[in-house]
């Protein structure tokens, strides 16, 4: 994936998750400890956001479950973020997604009904806990 507009990027939760558990594991292999205060400021912001971030559906999902989501999305008029909270959330009833939803169909972009949504939503295992 390549960044064009810096300003603009939406990333998901998952891909957070990635770069941080990439950051912990190339610190734990250099062996560098807080050194600075600085240093010991990353680390604290590192492990909570892994922390809270670890118990999200993200620690589930799969460069391939994205992927497959994001193409089974493009039949609908859902925004980017839209997208995004819909990836990041990973609702799993038709109750969980009716304010995604609501917030679409008052956008009057697509009227889609929600179940269609729902039943992708649904689809994987790996998007669950």
């Amino acid at each position: 994936m390549e960044v064009k507009d810096a300003n603009s990027a939406l990333l998901s939760n998952y891909e957070v998750f990635q770069l941080l558990t990439d950051l912990k594991e190339q610190r734990k292999e250099s062996g560098k400890n807080k050194h600075n205060s600085g240093q010991q400021n990353l680390n604290t912001i590192t492990y909570e956001t892994l922390k809270y971030i670890s118990k999200t559906p993200c620690r589930h999902q799969s460069p391939e479950i994205v992927r497959e989501f994001l193409t089974a999305m493009k039949s609908h008029k859902l925004t980017k973020a839209e997208k995004l909270q819909l990836l990041n959330h990973r609702p799993m009833t038709a109750v969980e997604i009716q304010l995604p939803c609501a917030l679409q169909v008052r956008r009057k972009m697509c009227v889609a009904c929600p179940e269609t949504v729902c039943s992708f939503l649904l689809f994987a295992d790996g998007g669950g806990e």
